[in-house]
């Protein structure tokens, strides 16, 4: 039997909050499906949607999911069923699953299918244990379920950073993998010897003292460059030469 969410306080952040500010850079450009009348655009809608899911710059061959992007261009499956598969798939599991804790995976969860950010460390623990006790898959479903989702985005709309009054976007403060890993891989790839006791084994390296030698040059013979039979002085440094004047 699944373990029921645990009840949290939600803190006001600027999402909770109805905005005012003038539309500019900051503003996402919003991708539904009811838009797109042609195949580019409805291919703008699924990059749209690799960005805001794999939160990557360039979308690599390894993250596509073709039969994905066939339904969905046939219409045979919404963009919240697109979300979810691409959520769900194989490489997202490799790229961001494997490689976090269950606490940050509730932050990648939040940012990238809700479109904001955890609202204190009591959500977190909430749905850490949901991950916990129904899986990854789980957690998925229950955040493209749930109400809020369906009040923001609904079935034909790309999930996006709601609002961001200050702060950089999601997917620059949002890598792939925390610190914890990026270090784990830092010391799997340089084992001891090679970089952890560089100052051991620069100490231990003999060095000889260079012997300065004096040398005399009062035997050093200079060869003459100059040329013998000189053929006349150049116009540019006689003085007595005239050049034409323009009036």
């Amino acid at each position: 039997m699944p373990i029921p969410l645990l009840e949290y306080q939600p803190s006001s952040q600027n999402q909770r909050v109805s905005g005012y500010e003038v539309p500019n850079e900051d503003t996402p450009w919003i991708y539904r499906l009811e838009d797109c009348a042609s195949d580019g655009e409805i291919q703008e809608l699924i990059w749209a949607a690799y960005r805001q899911v794999f939160s990557e710059h360039e979308t690599l061959k390894f993250y596509r999911q073709a039969q994905l992007e066939s339904q969905l261009k046939n219409r045979a499956i919404t963009v919240r069923d697109f979300i979810r598969g691409l959520a769900k798939s194989e490489s997202f599991r490799r790229l961001v699953v494997e490689t976090n804790s269950n606490y940050r995976l509730v932050e990648v969860g939040l940012k990238r299918l809700l479109g904001r950010a955890p609202y204190n460390r009591d959500e977190e623990i909430a749905w850490s244990i949901k991950i916990a006790s129904l899986g990854w898959n789980g957690f998925v479903d229950a955040l493209l379920d749930s109400e809020e989702y369906q009040t923001n985005f609904g079935d034909t709309t790309v999930p996006y950073q709601r609002r961001r009054f200050k702060d950089r976007p999601f997917n620059l403060v949002t890598p792939r993998y925390a610190d914890y890993w990026r270090d784990k891989e830092e010391k799997e790839r340089y084992k001891w010897g090679d970089i952890n006791n560089f100052m051991e084994m620069a100490s231990s390296i003999n060095t000889r003292q260079v012997q300065f030698t004096s040398v005399s040059t009062a035997n050093i013979q200079i060869p003459d460059m100059t040329r013998d039979n000189k053929q006349g002085v150049p116009v540019s440094v006689n003085p007595s030469a005239s050049f034409p004047v323009r009036l």
